[in-house]
């Protein structure tokens, strides 16, 4: 069974995740949507709040789990019998950061990181423009699934 994880915090999961995991699913008979918690980071939904957005996100699909973890990537997939990362690359900058580290996790675990392009249109959404968005009133629904609130209430 080739079983794939596609890790990160989902703050909120935008349209470029939705893509790329959509696109990965009929290569690979399982997916994982690992959502990483650092308790040193400031979230903006909690993570029941990110679960439910992707599982919402992905119900029609069996083969998507979704489960947060604690520590580092490489672990959570010996743990799960995980052998392929999938990243997703908007930009040149994007490549080299993630070149490094799946470099990193190659050297810790026999673990492949299969790297897919976001899709021209959704090249430029990240995260963090969703929530600086949100933050400052905006209307993130078309950069978001419709499982994610497209306006947070003051």
């Amino acid at each position: 069974m080739k079983k794939a994880v596609f890790p990160g915090s989902f703050d909120p999961i935008t349209l470029g995740h939705e893509d790329v995991i959509t696109r990965a699913i009929p290569l690979f008979d399982e997916i994982i949507i690992a959502i990483g918690i650092n308790s040193n980071k400031k979230y903006m939904f909690s993570l029941e709040q990110r679960i439910k957005f992707i599982e919402e996100c992905f119900q029609e699909y069996d083969n998507v789990k979704v489960i947060a973890y604690k520590g580092l990537t490489v672990d959570f997939c010996k743990i799960h019998a995980i052998d392929y990362i999938i990243r997703g690359l908007r930009n040149p900058a994007d490549f080299e950061f993630e070149k490094a580290i799946a470099h990193t996790n190659r050297d810790l675990a026999p673990i492949e990181t299969i790297f897919l392009l976001t899709a021209a249109k959704t090249s430029y959404m990240s995260s963090s423009i969703v929530r600086e968005v949100l933050i400052n009133g905006g209307d993130v629904s078309s950069l978001v699934p419709s499982s994610v609130p497209s306006k947070i209430e003051s």
